[in-house]
């Protein structure tokens, strides 16, 4: 019942006054109603009935019906649009709302100016248009080959449809609005940028030969400047990157996987300095306090505890100072808790399976440099190309071929030509990576059922190389997402977006990181530094020998010289030599003729040395009296050409003297220097077999 034919009097006024007003109040919609436009006053008077009303009885009622007789005339013509209470309180309007809003809910707070219910009737009276325009209307919708979010089919007759996420909405679009679409593909299937224009779906966006591009296109800066990108935001797409799996953990593996390289390299410089700081400190504290019981020990002594500690071996070092002995004592202390952190880690790390990739991140392909493959005209070869967005530091990588971006639109293709054949790095937006391993992981499923090796020979990284908005796309100035964004929106808030981009997918993650296995045989990787070690230490001892071998063949051609130029066994001031056992077989000129050194005399003119016993026999002749040979050495003692020292006839020319608990004859060679001759017949023997072998 309308307000205008329910006001007749002063009392049936105060009567519906009172009613509409305690109405009103229960609906929260009183100052709605006094703010529309044209009846303001009308709506002013009626909140004062209302208010005294509210308290009158008796003779207020009379009063208030005086007042009203002073009161202007009512306007009974309604204005346009005017929102109404009906008998039951809920709203009504003179006119019909728009397209699906219900009048009892028109999201306007008290505080609203007058100007946003019109700015939203029209909105709506405008959608409704748009809505009636759009039935039975043809649309053209581009779209691009990127599975599954979007890719086409073409039919026998050379009807092209659409499939994937895309097209869901699409399809959903089309049966809310009622109109049909064709779909087009850009010739070279890319997004375009303003290098990259020609052939391109943003080329046909701009130029209007689509009404739509229904396709997840990253909202990148410089395609703003072509298109008019969505207001509904449909995700965030992340692109990841997909590489073969290691064989062991990027920290490390093997002997060295415990520890970060730089705990390693502290190590080697507290092995390499506590040495030398121990023998310093020794010294240091013996001249200080000058105590001369605790002898100093030596660099090398020092350096060969600190090693041998460390391999936890013991040490023949018995120091006195306690300073000393507290220096050790640290030092060992030290090595046995980073033996126990070392056997503990390595422990855990050869027998569990969990390991890191050795690419997570962005700064890990743009540091280690390396080769990585994307799709030809996608969001990350446009946000490398471009400058102001987030991956442009990686474009001299491009310029350094370590990228590349393919025109093959098959992911399994891609995956094992780039990333199984050559070790890429495959760069995939999320959706596409999650059905591209599961179908791989299916069908390898096949071939082994219980091997999780070969189930899941690839390995996607966690952190995502790239993270942009995507939305559909219209042409600059089009219509078309006031009427569809909404929609889009509901579809996005309610989850189903998401819902269909994950429906073809297993709950479970396919090939994860970590693989969960328990069981870990070691591989001879895992030994793998335990062999290097070896042939360190086994080509460190053979650079050794050849350098002794150089340096005695060195000293042996220096020795050689020598001889050469003071004769066989001589020496500048006279002294008889023997050659070394390492000149037997080099080659010497002796009376102009070759002879091999330590070859056998036999047959040539070379006075043996004498005989032992002829020391003592005095030189005389033999039995029958003629002159021994082998006795010109003695004799030429006895006849002046060598000194005997004590000139004792009981020596027979010699001296005997005890040197060292030991019997010696002390006599004087013909060249001056003093000769020793052991007596003992243990030394003598020895004596006489190296004078004459």
């Amino acid at each position: 019942m309308s307000l205008n034919t329910e006001v007749h009097g002063v009392g049936t006024n105060a009567t519906v006054a009172e009613q509409h007003a305690q109405e009103a109040q229960k609906a929260g919609k009183l100052e709605k109603q006094r703010t529309a436009p044209g009846n303001f006053h009308h709506h002013l008077h009626l909140h004062r009935f209302s208010h005294l009303a509210s308290m009158a009885t008796g003779i207020e009622l009379l009063v208030a019906a005086a007042l009203c007789v002073a009161c202007p005339a009512l306007n009974e013509s309604l204005p346009a649009n005017l929102i109404q209470l009906s008998g039951d309180g809920n709203m009504s309007m003179s006119t019909e709302m728009p397209i699906d809003i219900d009048a009892s809910d028109v999201g306007l707070d008290n505080d609203t100016p007058v100007e946003t219910l019109d700015t939203i009737i029209n909105k709506k009276l405008r959608l409704r248009e748009m809505r009636d325009w759009i039935k039975g209307k043809h649309l053209r919708i581009a779209t691009l080959e990127d599975y599954p979010l979007s890719y086409t089919e073409v039919l026998e007759n050379g009807t092209r449809i659409g499939h994937g996420v895309s097209f869901q909405i699409i399809d959903f679009l089309k049966k809310k609005f009622n109109f049909t679409y064709e779909v087009f593909v850009p010739q070279d299937n890319i997004i375009g940028s303003p290098t990259d224009f020609d052939r391109s779906l943003i080329e046909m966006v701009n130029n209007s030969l689509v009404d739509l591009a229904a396709a997840f296109i990253p909202s990148l800066s410089d395609q703003r400047t072509f298109v008019s990108y969505s207001t509904t935001t449909l995700d965030e797409g992340e692109w990841i990157m997909v590489m073969q799996r290691p064989r062991e953990s990027a920290s490390g593996s093997g002997l060295l996987a415990p520890f970060e390289f730089w705990v390693w390299i502290l190590i080697l410089v507290s092995l390499l300095a506590v040495g030398p700081i121990i023998y310093v400190l020794i010294i240091l504290r013996n001249r200080l306090t000058g105590d001369g019981v605790q002898h100093p020990y030596s660099l090398g002594h020092c350096a060969w505890f600190v090693y041998g500690a460390l391999m936890k071996q013991g040490s023949t070092l018995s120091p006195i100072a306690d300073s000393t002995r507290l220096l050790f004592a640290t030092w060992w202390i030290f090595i046995t808790i980073l033996t126990s952190f070392y056997t503990a880690n390595l422990t855990a790390f050869l027998t569990l399976s969990k390991f890191t990739l050795p690419y997570n991140t962005v700064n890990d392909i743009l540091v280690k440099n390396k080769h990585f493959v994307s799709m030809r005209g996608g969001g990350v070869e446009y946000a490398i190309r471009t400058t102001n967005e987030s991956l442009s530091m990686l474009n001299r990588m491009i310029q350094n071929n370590y990228a590349v971006f393919s025109d093959e639109t098959n992911d399994t293709y891609n995956l094992q030509n780039y990333v199984e054949r050559n070790g890429y790095v495959f760069v995939r937006d999320r959706p596409a990576i999650n059905i591209m391993l599961y179908q791989d992981y299916l069908y390898r499923k096949t071939i082994s059922y219980s091997d999780e090796k070969i189930h899941c020979p690839f390995a996607m990284a966690r952190e995502p190389f790239l993270k942009k908005k995507r939305t559909f796309a219209y042409p600059i100035g089009s219509n078309l997402s006031q009427l569809f964004d909404p929609e889009l929106l509901n579809l996005v808030e309610s989850g189903i977006v998401k819902h269909l981009s994950a429906k073809d997918l297993p709950s479970a993650e396919i090939c994860p990181q970590d693989l969960g296995g328990t069981e870990r045989q070691l591989r001879n990787g895992d030994l793998m530094m335990t062999y290097y070690i070896m042939l360190a230490g086994f080509a460190t001892s053979l650079a050794v020998f050849s350098t002794e071998l150089i340096f005695r063949y060195v000293n042996s051609r220096h020795e050689a010289n020598k001889w050469a130029r003071h004769g066989i066994g001589r020496t500048p001031n006279g002294q008889s030599i023997k050659p070394s056992r390492w000149l037997r077989g080099w080659q010497r000129l002796d009376s102009g003729q070759k002879q091999l050194l330590g070859t056998s005399t036999l047959g040539q003119n070379v006075t043996p040395p004498p005989p032992y016993q002829s020391i003592f026999n005095g030189g005389h002749g033999n039995a029958a009296g003629a002159a021994d040979p082998r006795h010109r050495w003695r004799r030429a003692m006895g006849q002046g050409n060598g000194v005997l020292l004590g000139n004792d006839p009981s020596t027979d020319g010699g001296v005997r003297r005890l040197i060292n608990g030991r019997d010696y004859i002390v006599f004087r060679n013909p060249d001056g220097q003093n000769q020793l001759v052991p007596v003992r017949s243990p030394s003598a023997a020895l004596f006489q077999y190296t004078y004459t072998e």
